[in-house]
């Protein structure tokens, strides 16, 4: 650096003029070699101390240290404790040490500064000291007194202090860009991840509670109006020669509707080519019907009875009627569509729900004999089934649906048979194409069938641990 400060032995230019720049070399008072760099002021013609302005920082560093000793005494006088007083047996704050500390350290490397670095940061600015001693001294000092030291010195010519604590200091920022991205989740996926986990081997088998209700699957749509409203339907009971992978669909819009679609696999389906199609005695009525166990269940036009369609044989082995049942519009679900009877299946058998006149429109479960259609046992509810979009049972509970043309519907109610009690629910259901006709639960896959304006959807679903 020495080197570096000959090379301006000549002329530096301040303030547009050149004058005259000096290196002095020179013992002090303690008699340890110093060196000065001195260049005359653009705009003082004398100082009124003497040159290099060395007495005038002693002076000020004495002050400085004669407020830090006046600030001890009065916080002593207080009676002070802990982190802004002195300690019982006259300890000193730590944080006055450190500063008294590096007050010493400074004045005693300003003897060397020149030899190591010279030039501008010879020696510190008289106004960063005094803006230190302010901050010290004001209501703000201990918060604040860490930046003002870092301001006395350079980094290059900082001179760590030993008997100071380690220390971490926030540095204030006046501006800090931040940078996102933006990502769209499913409400319903992130409860599926969060707090109830994702749907897995471990709850495939078992009963409990609806808890969730997934994104809907698209798997095939009609091309004609007579597929708006429809139903279709996987047997979670097969029997041979069918299978659980056998899709079955049924269009029910027209006066005679007796055409049953008969798939392979679910992916025949989507491609819209059957591989059978049975031709029905007698016509079924609305989007009710359900297969089970090798048969279709459904209700015949208009009438109040349930009969079943042997799939093999293709004849009706069974028909019952459900005393007291309204049809052909006296009590259907919100969307109409003469959905007065409907049957569903759980993981407890074969279920009938519709409404009579002595229940005045609340919804009435029966259970059936898959065989012979007797009625089992009948439950009567308190939920209105004109109020209500749809239903479906699971474990035996029956759960319904808000709004079938809503996009952010819910499962808004359960009533549970075991205990003859019903409850209020908000649980999210998406009608994605804003016209539910068909909504039914199979217990072997473990999600929800729907026919939503001419398209077949399927629903993953969570239920609770017993």
């Amino acid at each position: 650096m020495l080197g570096a400060w000959l090379l301006l032995w000549g002329s530096v230019a301040l303030g547009g003029r050149a004058d005259t720049a000096f290196l002095r070399r020179a013992h002090d008072s303690s008699g340890h070699c110093t060196y000065s760099f001195t260049v005359a002021s653009p705009v003082e013609a004398a100082c009124p101390e003497a040159a290099g302005g060395v007495p005038e920082l002693r002076a000020e560093l004495a002050a400085l240290a004669a407020r830090l000793s006046r600030l001890e005494s009065r916080e002593r006088g207080a009676g002070g404790s802990g982190p802004r007083g002195a300690e019982p047996g006259g300890a000193r704050d730590p944080q006055q040490v450190a500063t008294a500390s590096r007050l010493e350290a400074a004045e005693r490397s300003q003897k060397c500064l020149a030899a190591e670095g010279g030039g501008a940061g010879l020696l510190p600015k008289a106004s960063a000291l005094r803006g230190a001693a302010a901050r010290h001294g004001g209501p703000r000092g201990r918060q604040e007194q860490a930046g003002g030291e870092r301001g006395w010195l350079s980094p290059a010519h900082a001179v760590p202090d030993p008997a100071a604590a380690p220390r971490w200091e926030p540095q204030p920022l006046s501006y800090q860009e931040l940078q996102s991205e933006r990502s769209e989740v499913p409400v319903s996926r992130l409860v599926e991840e969060t707090a109830l986990g994702r749907p897995g081997k471990e709850d495939s088998a078992g009963c409990g509670k609806l808890l969730w209700v997934g994104e809907p699957v698209v798997f095939g749509r009609a091309d004609s109006i007579a597929g708006k409203y429809g139903v279709w339907m996987k047997d979670p009971e097969p029997v041979p020669p069918f299978t659980r992978d056998n899709t079955w669909r049924v269009d029910t819009v027209g006066t005679e509707v007796r055409q049953l679609f008969q798939y392979e696999e679910a992916e025949q389906l989507a491609r819209g080519y059957p591989a059978k199609v049975h031709i029905l005695p007698r016509p079924l009525e609305s989007t009710g019907a359900v297969i089970y166990r090798g048969g279709l269940f459904f209700q015949p036009r208009q009438s109040r009875s349930v009969a079943r369609y042997d799939l093999r044989g293709e004849t009706i082995t069974a028909e019952r009627e459900i005393p007291g049942a309204g049809y052909h519009g006296q009590y259907p679900y919100s969307w109409g569509g003469y959905t007065d009877i409907d049957l569903a299946v759980d993981e407890t058998g074969l279920w009938v729900i519709y409404s009579t006149e002595k229940a005045r429109g609340a919804i009435v479960l029966s259970k059936l004999d898959p065989e012979t259609l007797e009625i089992r046992r009948t439950w009567e509810t308190n939920i209105r089934k004109r109020g209500v979009a749809n239903s479906f049972l699971i474990c035996g509970t029956l759960y319904t649906v808000s709004s079938y043309s809503a996009p952010n519907a819910t499962i808004n109610f359960a009533y549970d048979t075991a205990t003859g009690t019903s409850r209020a629910l908000s649980i999210p259901f998406e009608n994605r194409f804003r016209y539910l006709s068909m909504l039914d639960y199979n217990p072997a896959e473990r999600q929800l069938f729907a026919w939503d304006s001419f398209n077949m959807v399927t629903y993953p679903v969570r239920l609770s641990r017993q």
